[in-house]
Formats: C-alpha cells, sequence, structure tokens
C-alpha cells in the first residue's frame, strides 16, 4: 500500500514538474526577429543580410543560448517562413522561402497507420504510404489541408500546425455517413465535386464564381449541371431532365420543402451564408430519400461543431442579410441567418427588373377597361438557424429551424356609381419548417440517428373584383409529419449496412371562397405512408470500384399501396485516368402540383400542391437507368453520360398546358433519352468549361386527342460555355447559355377560329425563339483588418439584353386571337458587399 501511495506521489511530481516546465517554454516572451538578429550578430559573430520589409511585423520566442549558430539558424527556419544561409562562417542571407514543406503520419484512434488516404492542398495532392507517412511541398499561401480516407471523416489541418521537423501524428476520426468520395474534384470550377455515388456537390466554403451570380444563389448554381434547365429562369421551375419542377425533391438539412424562392422564383429562399453545400442527384438515389421521380436538390448547413465565432453582415440591390456562427462552450455552437428585402425603403433597378418579370402578363400587371391598378408592393424575408450539441463523443443532438415570406400588395381603382374606389388585393407565399435529430455511435461498427421533422407551406391569394363587388379568396396549405430511424452498421473497413423506416403523414388543404355570390369549396386530403429501406455499400480497398445497392418498400395506407423501389449506383476506374458509371433508380410520389385556372392566385404562382387520390390524380411513379465514363488528367475533363427516364402518372393539369389541352383533366406518362456532355480543363488559376445537353422528351396521353407528342419541358440542345479567373484577392467570371427554344402550339395559319374556339395546330409542333444569355460576374476580396475581411462583388444578368421569349399563348377576344408573349429578364446588374468578421 505504502509502495502505490509512493509511486502515485512521484508521478504527481513528474507530472507536476512537466506541466511546469511546458508553462514555462510556452510563457517564454517572445521577440521581433530583428531584436533575435541582432542578439545572433554579437552572439556568435557574424553578420546577417536582409531585406528590412522581410523581418519586420515576425515575432517568436528567441532559440536557446546554449545550441550552435547552425541549430540556431534552423530553429529560425522551422519557425518562420524564410531561409537563412550561412556562406564563409561570417554572413547569413536572409531570403523568403518559395515553398514549404510539411509531413506527418496519419493513423486512426488506436494508433494504426492509415495508408494511401489523399492529401490536398489547392492543386498539390499526395498519399500517404503503408506506413501513414505523407509529405508535401506547398506554396507560401497555403493555409490548410484536406485529409481524405475512406471510412473516416474529412480533415481540414491548419498548415501551422504541421511546420514541425518531427512530422507530428494526424488522427482521423471514424465515419459512419456513407462510403462515398470525391472522383472528380473541380467538375465545373473549383468547389464543385463528383462523388463515386453519382451524386454531385457544391461546396460554398471553397466555392469560386460562376457567370452572372456573385451572392451564390443555391437553386441558380445548380443550373451550372448539363441536364438541369430552367426555361422561365425562376428557381420555381427547374427541371432536372425533362422533369416539372414539383417531381424534384427538395431538402433542407433533411427536411422536405414545398417552397423555393422569394420574388416568386427569380432567387432562392435558402440563404447562402448558413448553407454549407447542396447535392444534386439526377439518379441512383440513396434508399434514405423517397419522393422526387426526377431529381434531388439536398441543401446542408455545416456538420461540424464549430469553436471559434465569425460571422458577417452584407446588402445587395435586393435584400440585406446577416449571419452568425456563435460557440456555446467547448460542446455547442449555434448559427443563425437572415435576409429582408429593401425594398421598403429604395426600389433599385435590380429589383423593377425582378418586379417586372413576375408580373408580366398577370393580374397584377394588367389595367382592364375602368380598372387601374396602382401601390404595388412587395417584400420578403427569411431566418434560419441550426443548432448542434454535442452531448459526449458517441451522442450529438441537431436543431434546424427555417421560416420564409413573400408578400405582394396592389390596389384596384375605379370609378363606381361616380364614386373612386379603391381595394386591396394581396398574395402571400409562406413555409415554416424544424427538424430534431439525434446521433448515436454505439461503437466501432453501428451508428443510429432520428430524425423527426414538421413542415408547413401556404399560399393566399386575396383578389378584389372592385366593379362586381366581389372577393375572391384562395389557399393552398400543406402540412407533413416526417420520422425516419437510420442504423449504419459497418460489416468491415470496405462494406456497410444501411438500414431504417420512414414514416410520413402529409395533409394538403385547398380553399376557394367567393362572398358575391356565396361559394366555398374546402378540400383537405391526408396520405400516411410507411417506408423501410436497405441498401449494401461495397468500396474496393484501392477505391476504384464502389457499389451501392439496395430496395425501399412502401406502404400508402389510405390506397392500400405497395411499391418496390430497387436503387443502384456502381462506378469502376480504370486505366488510372477513366472512371465508368451506371446508376438506376425506381421512385415514387404523392403530391404533385396543379393548375385549375391560369390565372389562380393573380397567374403569379398559380400552382397548387395535391396529393394522390389513386384515380384522376395517380400516385407518379419513375424509373431511369443511366450509364456515363469520364476522363480526368492534368487539369482536363470530358465527362459524357446517357440516360433514359420514364415517369407515369403525370396529369395534363400539372404539365401547364395552355393550348387546345388547357383544360383536358387527365393522365398520362412522358419518356426521356438524353445525353449530357461536359468538357473542361483547369489551369493554375484559369478554368474553362463547355456543356451540351441532347433531350428527346415526349408525352403519352391516351385520352387526348394526339396520344404522343414532345413534352412542353423538351429542350432538345442546350449548350453553355463559361470561364473564370480566380486569384487570392480578385474574381472574375462570364459565360454563355444557349438553347433551343421551348416548344409551343400555334393557331392554323388559315382556320384560326373554328365553332367559337381557337384551332390549335398539333400541340408543341413549334418552337419559340433559341434562348441565348451572356452573364458577368467579378468579385474583390478586401482585408480591412487583422480579423475582418470584406468583398465587393458586382455581376450583370443578360448583358446583351436580348429580349427572350420563354413563353406564348393565344387567347380569344372579340371573336379574335390575341397572342401574348412573356419575356426573360433584361439587363440586370446587381452587386453586394459584405464583411465578414
Amino acid at each position: 500500500m505504502q509502495r502505490r501511495i509512493k509511486k502515485g506521489f512521484l508521478l504527481f511530481c513528474f507530472l507536476f514538474f512537466t506541466v511546469l516546465t511546458i508553462n514555462a517554454q510556452d510563457s517564454k516572451e517572445q521577440q521581433s526577429l530583428v531584436q533575435i538578429i541582432q542578439n545572433l550578430q554579437q552572439s556568435y559573430n557574424v553578420q546577417f543580410n536582409y531585406a528590412q520589409d522581410l523581418v519586420d511585423n515576425i515575432f517568436i520566442a528567441p532559440p536557446s543560448q546554449n545550441i550552435s549558430l547552425q541549430e540556431a539558424l534552423q530553429y529560425l527556419e522551422n519557425n518562420t517562413q524564410l531561409i537563412f544561409s550561412l556562406t564563409n562562417n561570417q554572413f547569413v542571407l536572409v531570403t523568403a522561402k518559395q515553398s514549404i514543406i510539411i509531413c506527418g503520419y496519419l493513423k486512426n484512434k488506436e494508433g494504426q497507420p492509415l495508408g494511401n488516404a489523399t492529401i490536398q492542398s489547392e492543386s498539390v495532392l499526395t498519399v500517404s504510404d503503408n506506413n501513414g507517412f505523407f509529405e508535401l511541398e506547398l506554396p507560401l499561401k497555403a493555409k490548410t489541408i484536406t485529409v481524405r480516407y475512406l471510412g473516416y471523416k474529412t480533415l481540414q489541418k491548419p498548415i501551422k500546425e504541421l511546420l514541425s521537423r518531427t512530422c507530428e501524428t494526424v488522427e482521423l476520426i471514424p465515419n459512419f455517413e456513407s462510403l462515398s468520395e470525391v472522383i472528380i474534384s473541380n467538375f465545373i470550377t473549383h468547389g464543385i465535386k463528383k462523388l463515386n455515388n453519382g451524386t454531385y456537390q457544391i461546396n460554398f466554403n471553397e466555392f469560386d464564381i460562376l457567370p452572372g451570380v456573385i451572392d451564390t444563389d443555391v437553386l441558380q448554381s445548380v443550373q451550372a449541371f448539363p441536364g438541369i434547365q430552367s426555361i422561365n429562369e425562376t428557381v420555381s421551375n427547374i427541371s432536372i431532365r425533362g422533369g416539372a419542377h414539383d417531381q424534384n425533391l427538395l431538402l433542407w438539412d433533411n427536411i422536405k420543402m414545398y417552397q423555393s424562392g422569394h420574388f416568386f422564383g427569380l432567387i432562392s429562399m435558402y440563404n447562402p451564408q448558413i448553407t454549407q453545400s447542396v447535392s444534386l442527384v439526377k439518379n441512383g438515389t440513396d434508399v434514405v430519400l423517397t419522393d422526387g421521380v426526377s431529381g434531388t436538390i439536398d441543401m446542408k448547413t455545416e456538420k461540424e461543431l464549430n469553436t471559434k465565432f465569425k460571422g458577417s453582415l452584407g446588402a445587395n440591390l435586393t435584400d440585406v442579410n446577416g449571419f452568425a456562427d456563435v460557440p456555446i462552450g467547448k460542446k455547442s455552437s449555434f448559427q443563425f441567418a437572415a435576409r429582408k428585402s429593401i425594398s421598403d425603403f429604395v426600389k433599385t433597378p435590380t429589383y423593377n427588373e425582378f418586379f417586372d418579370r413576375i408580373s408580366q402578363n398577370t393580374e397584377v400587371e394588367t389595367n382592364m377597361g375602368d380598372i387601374i391598378n396602382s401601390d404595388k408592393e412587395f417584400d420578403f424575408y427569411d431566418a434560419s438557424l441550426r443548432w448542434i450539441y454535442k452531448i459526449s463523443e458517441k451522442d450529438e443532438l441537431r436543431l434546424n429551424f427555417i421560416t420564409v415570406s413573400n408578400r405582394l400588395l396592389f390596389n384596384e381603382n375605379a370609378m363606381v356609381n361616380g364614386v373612386e374606389d379603391s381595394r386591396e388585393s394581396s398574395l402571400t407565399q409562406n413555409s415554416i419548417a424544424g427538424a430534431i435529430r439525434y446521433d448515436r455511435e454505439w461503437n466501432t461498427k453501428l451508428k443510429t440517428a432520428l430524425e423527426i421533422y414538421e413542415t408547413d407551406y401556404k399560399l393566399k391569394a386575396v383578389n378584389v373584383n372592385i366593379l362586381d363587388s366581389q372577393r375572391y379568396l384562395q389557399e393552398n396549405v400543406v402540412s407533413e409529419t416526417s420520422l425516419k430511424l437510420i442504423s449504419n452498421y459497418k460489416l468491415n473497413p470496405k462494406m456497410q449496412l444501411l438500414s431504417g423506416y420512414h414514416f410520413v403523414e402529409t395533409e394538403v388543404t385547398n380553399l376557394d371562397d367567393v362572398d358575391n355570390p356565396l361559394y366555398k369549396l374546402l378540400v383537405s386530403e391526408v396520405v400516411r405512408t410507411h417506408g423501410v429501406f436497405s441498401q449494401f455499400g461495397y468500396t474496393s480497398t484501392n477505391r476504384n470500384t464502389n457499389i451501392n445497392a439496395g430496395v425501399r418498400f412502401n406502404y400508402i395506407d389510405k390506397l392500400k399501396k405497395t411499391i418496390w423501389e430497387p436503387r443502384l449506383s456502381f462506378s469502376q476506374r480504370f486505366l488510372e485516368d477513366f472512371t465508368f458509371e451506371i446508376l438506376g433508380e425506381f421512385k415514387h410520389q404523392n403530391t404533385s402540383q396543379v393548375i385549375n385556372v391560369q390565372n389562380d392566385f393573380f397567374g403569379i404562382e398559380k400552382r397548387r400542391w395535391q396529393l394522390s387520390n389513386d384515380d384522376n390524380i395517380p400516385v407518379i411513379t419513375s424509373k431511369q437507368v443511366s450509364t456515363g465514363v469520364s476522363f480526368s488528367k492534368k487539369g482536363w475533363l470530358l465527362s459524357l453520360e446517357g440516360y433514359y427516364k420514364n415517369v407515369d402518372g403525370i396529369t395534363s393539369r400539372s404539365q401547364g398546358f395552355q393550348n387546345q389541352y388547357e383544360l383536358s383533366r387527365t393522365s398520362g406518362s412522358y419518356e426521356v433519352k438524353g445525353l449530357d456532355v461536359l468538357l473542361r480543363k483547369g489551369f493554375d488559376k484559369v478554368s474553362a468549361w463547355l456543356s451540351y445537353s441532347f433531350m428527346d422528351n415526349n408525352y403519352e396521353f391516351k385520352s387526348l386527342q394526339e396520344t404522343v407528342f414532345p413534352s412542353n419541358y423538351n429542350i432538345r440542345h442546350a449548350i453553355a460555355f463559361g470561364t473564370t479567373y480566380s486569384s487570392n484577392r480578385f474574381k472574375v467570371s462570364a459565360g454563355l447559355n444557349w438553347h433551343s427554344g421551348k416548344p409551343t402550339t400555334n393557331p392554323m395559319v388559315l382556320n384560326s377560329i373554328s365553332d367559337g374556339e381557337i384551332n390549335y395546330e398539333a400541340s408543341n409542333n413549334s418552337n419559340l425563339q433559341d434562348y441565348l444569355r451572356v452573364d458577368v460576374s467579378a468579385i474583390y476580396n478586401l482585408k480591412i483588418s487583422e480579423k475582418v475581411n470584406s468583398h465587393l462583388g458586382l455581376s450583370v444578368w443578360n448583358v446583351l439584353n436580348k429580349e427572350n421569349q420563354i413563353n406564348k399563348f393565344y387567347s380569344l377576344e372579340n371573336n379574335s386571337v390575341t397572342q401574348s408573349i412573356q419575356h426573360s429578364l433584361g439587363i440586370t446588374p446587381n452587386a453586394v458587399f459584405r464583411v465578414y468578421f
């Protein structure tokens, strides 16, 4: 017993004096490098030659006095970015390093070395050897390195922590999320990647710049990928490989969202300051996800716990915004972001161009007869937050919340019985959602997650008819609750099994209410879906082969309907620089957007959500397969991908017909065959790309007069060219977008009216004029102080001010056919100033 006490006492003394020694070393007072050089000159009788600005403002702890001159010079080199060369034993030449060399040993928690890990900083890359050792020569401007290893969390490491000559050990933490890894970096430009499961990812922390985009609009950025289009330039009408926008699954931190944008689609409603990354899935979706028969756009906030405060304040020509990331102790951090339109204070050229665009050919713009619209106002805001609490090393709690609002007001004015009267009409669009997620790492092989969210969407319009003393109220409300349990079991370093259960309850309510004459129709429906899923993942030791294969079983209780959905993603790297992939999936969705009448909700946001009833609104199902090959070497990238997709259960009311089928109520399908091609070349600071998309997209409606005809989303040919230049302070980008015109239906030339109705030609037999747009953008980074940075940006959308047609339709007035054409945005400037602290 006494021997144990003595050993304990000796151990305590040893630790105590060790801490004192370390503290004494850490507290060693730093000196200016100039003072240290002067002391060395006196101590060793040598002369240092250097430029004064090279050594100014450098402070380090002085070297020990009991070492040789060579050891002192080596100490200075290790602790500065300078080279100290001794010549003739009398002179020391001080020069700046052109590069730095870092090294280290990669190991796991058990101390086992991790070989073949990827270590990268900008364009410099290496891999660790069998002992986990790596060495990398980097430019002086490099700040961090990124370490990636299969089955472990990606690590961002400051370079200053690896400058020691002893090559420190770097520990990686196991990752249970997935086996996916990057197979193509800088897919289009810096910060855009392609993963080995077929997913495309934009990381906004690394993102450079795209033409026409300066404030990192999340949904505008997604449209840079081949096969992604918005035929009317709005983020509320994004088409993924020929599908309608309501067939896209939009997720914000795993919460399904039913609203896309501000300004009724011209701006993404997802604040880019808090949205850290966005993933685009065209095909081969994981079995964890349901809905989105056309594709998935998955937006994420930062996953990691932050320990340092950071924030930003910014303003552009549409809104002001702010962001804060606040650590709360060592186990918790809170992020908050908010935006508010500036139209209450000033109406900028950008605001005016946006407002004219959304009100074009709508009741807001139109003055009919004796009615004059005035006092038009538009306002929007959004706020979002994310809170992470690290309960323990194995337990983590996460909360998310988002609220979004758009509001349009205007007055209808007229003389009624000789008296001037005015009444207000309004249109509001709101979303509010919240989620909680609990992650638990049971051991090194098993991890579970529980996700619960509630998302609510409401579209409301109050439309007054001042001459008839009538008020028409319309509402579309979606309320959805979801519970998901996910289990991820790592069979071994190369294989894992993903399984789980998913319950979703969706309620959709539609209201039409007229006060004169009295009429009210309220329809509310609920659908509950149960899903069970399992997926096997495999990645070979050399990471050249990747397979994700799974199946999802769905049961829709109200419809007594079961749906099996197999999913597959396979990629194989060969000949070092080539990658081959095959993707396939079956999917379904229970909700879709329909248009009852084109002037619903003033004709601005006329689509309303409805639930499938397996009768006149079927459950939408899809089948698709794609295969592709890519070549990547020395900055060159060539990617080719062909695909086939069939989507069944769509309704004619969901496709936005404005021809002979505008009032039809039937269901059908569409079939798409296409090819996406991308060619990119990356240089040191310049990246240039050229993409081409071909699509053959056709409807089949068996009960219509024409059973097969081109889809409204059939953009046959699309070309995009862009280039970016990026340095430490300055980024500039310019690009061109061209595509063949949207399909349209014209009246017959010689017999345009028949039986009091417009006599149309074959549906979608014609096309609008070809679309062409040129955009530019530039950002300049400015350092205000040691801790405060800023950037100033300028962009111009549609530099050539080309009047592009985006829609054309016809109406019958006074037994005469009237043509209406909707045009794209004209030349639209924007500017941003943001301060980071």
